[in-house]
């Protein structure tokens, strides 16, 4: 079962657990953008789609009841830090509230073995440190966004001690990602689809924050690393159990400029000028430290910064020249999987 199924990162899992032969349930709102990769995919035709409000708690208890997950991916949230700003109430409530739901609907089921309980990197107390953070470090959050993902954090932690380890053959892991991209994002406030939106007008990209850095990652290595960790807790719970950081390697982070410059030079054409538009606080320095995943759960980017924007821009341009999504995003996928040997 995959929650938030038609959003960005969800819709690639979804399709990619559908081709490893999985019997998947996507249970979400539906898709917030036109286009999106969910509708380009017709995912609804493909698994069993289900919508659905996480805030809602009974809904999400009868799909629990009636499809019987072994495994759960929690993914559905409200993802934008600066729509956080505009709608706090909002970014709280499906954040913490709706997983919540959740996990009370998971203390009920006798069919479940392992969840990934998805938050994010901007759950750590940011203090633009220049090494990454691991996961032990201090959670907190300036914007309404980060404070909502530390905070579901601290819930899942809080469920996990006074429920979940009492449940036999249960495992359940948070995992924390860098900052995600991929061909099928048209989410606004970000800064690919904002240059995608921008080259395919032939206008200039707008540009907020150049000196951001962040640790920019392909969608398909966090999930890659969600798929490990999911098998991981279904065979050894206790080993398995806590927090986990995906993201790239150490060094190979890059600033808003340099992520914007590859987008152009990959695209063919195009042009970038910074804005002096007023907007909420941005931090300017994230990383991630990877190193346990790498040890204990065999993990390890696949795809680096360079290769996660040049194939983010081919999936884009091969849409804009009629290609078919599917066809796209499963070669995007193959591709991936070829490139390692698990």
């Amino acid at each position: 079962m995959v929650t938030g199924h038609t959003g960005f990162k969800g819709s690639w899992l979804a399709l990619w657990l559908h081709q490893l032969g999985a019997k998947v349930t996507g249970f979400s709102l539906p898709p917030e953008s036109d286009p999106s990769h969910f509708n380009l995919l017709n995912l609804k035709n493909v698994i069993n789609h289900i919508e659905g409000d996480l805030r809602v708690q009974a809904a999400i208890e009868k799909c629990i009841q009636e499809t019987k997950p072994s495994c759960v991916f929690h993914l559905a949230a409200q993802a934008l830090v600066r729509r956080s700003y505009q709608d706090p109430r909002s970014t709280f409530s499906t954040n913490i509230m709706g997983g919540i739901n959740l996990l009370e609907a998971l203390k009920q089921s006798d069919t479940i073995k392992s969840l990934v309980y998805i938050t994010s990197d901007k759950a750590y107390y940011n203090q633009e440190w220049a090494w990454g953070y691991r996961e032990n470090d201090r959670l907190g959050g300036h914007d309404p966004y980060s404070a909502s993902k530390a905070a579901s954090e601290l819930v899942f932690s809080s469920y996990s001690s006074s429920f979940f380890d009492d449940m036999q053959d249960f495992g359940a892991a948070t995992a924390r990602a860098g900052n995600v991209i991929g061909g099928g994002d048209w989410s606004p406030d970000r800064i690919i689809p904002d240059c995608i939106r921008a080259l395919e007008k032939k206008t200039d990209i707008l540009v907020r924050n150049p000196g951001a850095t962040r640790p920019w990652q392909h969608v398909l290595d966090p999930l890659f690393g969600y798929l490990k960790l999911a098998k991981a807790l279904a065979m050894e719970p206790l080993k398995f159990q806590g927090a986990w950081n995906f993201g790239p390697e150490t060094g190979d982070a890059l600033s808003v400029s340099e992520v914007t410059k590859r987008v152009i030079k990959y695209w063919g054409s195009g042009k970038f000028k910074v804005t002096k538009k007023p907007g909420p606080f941005e931090h300017q320095l994230l990383q991630l430290s990877i190193e346990k995943a790498k040890l204990n759960l065999g993990w390890k980017p696949r795809w680096n910064s360079e290769r996660a924007i040049k194939e983010t821009v081919h999936w884009y341009r091969s849409i804009a020249n009629e290609k078919k999504a599917m066809d796209v995003s499963c070669s995007q996928i193959c591709a991936f999987e070829e490139a390692g040997c698990d």
